[in-house]
């Protein structure tokens, strides 16, 4: 089973575009990224869907996680165009993370990434922790050039988290998605593999067993 363990590098109004710094500096927290287990799928649903957990930036209304389920038998929530993988610290598992596929010319595409942490986690850098290791796996094993995430305007904890996991921000989508009955303006974020330049060096294969 791949497992991969990270020692992570690493609100106010709305900013102009600025460039995400070129050292990250060093943080605590360690968090494993590994493929989704049966044990692991409550706390993927608690998120998904309780409006406490998932926060008043991930709450999009009560769902039913029957496709979810189903694409976990099928496919372990892992494939081609996409995948999701536990964020487990202090030995338990604490939330998500995924990424879909966007394509941006016929030979091209980018991911997509995001986070759902469990309300217990927040606050410790497990955000940055998480999303800084998707990001080094994500540019180790697929040939991506570009990985960019986005979020709302006023979530300032997930800006700083994506600022401090080496993103840059690019600018702001306006009424781009709908929440909690409002069109929602969203702040767009990108890493691209010339921002890593060591990414050879530091992302290595995951221990057997």
């Amino acid at each position: 089973m791949l497992s991969w363990g990270f020692r992570s590098e690493g609100g106010g109004p709305a900013r102009a575009p600025r460039r995400a710094p070129d050292t990250i500096a060093r943080m605590a927290p360690t968090v494993t990224l590994r493929p989704v287990t049966e044990a692991d799928m409550p706390v993927l649903e608690l998120i998904r869907a309780d409006p406490q957990e998932a926060t008043r930036f991930g709450f999009y209304g009560f769902r039913t996680n029957n496709a979810m389920r189903r694409e976990f038998a099928e496919t372990g929530l892992l494939g081609e165009n996409g995948g999701v993988l536990t964020v487990i610290a202090g030995g338990e598992p604490v939330g998500s993370v995924s990424w879909h596929r966007v394509q941006t010319a016929p030979m091209s595409f980018t991911w997509n990434i995001g986070i759902g942490l469990l309300g217990s986690a927040r606050g410790h850098g497990y955000g940055t922790a998480a999303q800084r290791a998707l990001v080094e796996y994500l540019f180790g094993y697929t040939q991506a050039n570009r990985i960019e995430a986005g979020t709302e305007t006023d979530n300032y904890a997930e800006q700083r988290a994506l600022e401090k996991a080496g993103f840059t921000r690019e600018g702001v989508l306006r009424g781009v998605a709908f929440r909690a009955g409002g069109w929602r303006d969203m702040v767009t974020y990108s890493v691209v593999r010339a921002d890593i330049a060591d990414i050879e060096e530091r992302v290595q294969p995951p221990a057997a067993g």
